[in-house]
């Protein structure tokens, strides 16, 4: 299995999916999402679970962020700006809604873009295969949708880019 996305050219994710982006929430979160593509999952894919996600972060706030969560997605790509509008999978809670951003689950429960602080960070985006669909509420967290995949994967994929603090 493999995942693209077309936001990452030169390894680098654009502007627009993230702090120089023009689409914010109404508590300043980047809110335009990155597009993607899932090729050759395999045949008895039920759904696909993903994790997009700074491991970077934690220098700066402690914690590995994470920056989208999807479950219950039955189809293989997720269009530019998707996360506004789409009603066929599942939202969980970004880190946006951690101590540190203080939003509500609600306005955090999607994608939150790229914000680094300090240096050029790698955002990595996990899609997992699965056996099954998770029947997640919306605002689900990380560790909601980690122990909930256990025993249903059927393959992962993943890459990554880089976008700069400047």
């Amino acid at each position: 299995m493999e995942v693209t996305s077309s936001a990452i050219v030169d390894g680098k994710f654009a502007d627009k999916f993230g702090k120089r982006g023009t689409q914010f929430s109404p508590n300043g979160m980047p809110s335009y999402s990155i597009p993607f593509e899932i090729k050759n999952a395999p045949e008895n894919t039920k759904s696909f679970a993903v994790v997009f996600e700074d491991k970077d972060a934690a220098e700066v706030a402690g914690f590995v962020w994470t920056h989208w969560l999807i479950a219950d997605l039955e189809r293989t790509s997720v269009k530019e700006n998707e996360s506004i509008s789409a009603k066929d999978f599942v939202q969980g809670a970004n880190s946006w809604a951690s101590k540190i951003n203080n939003l509500s689950i609600k306005e955090a429960s999607g994608y939150g873009g790229m914000a680094p602080p300090n240096k050029p960070h790698r955002y990595e985006l996990y899609v997992y295969a699965l056996d099954t669909k998770l029947n997640l509420k919306p605002g689900f967290r990380y560790n909601d949708l980690h122990f909930a995949m256990q025993g249903h994967i059927l393959d992962q994929a993943y890459l990554v880019g880089t976008y700069d603090s400047k």
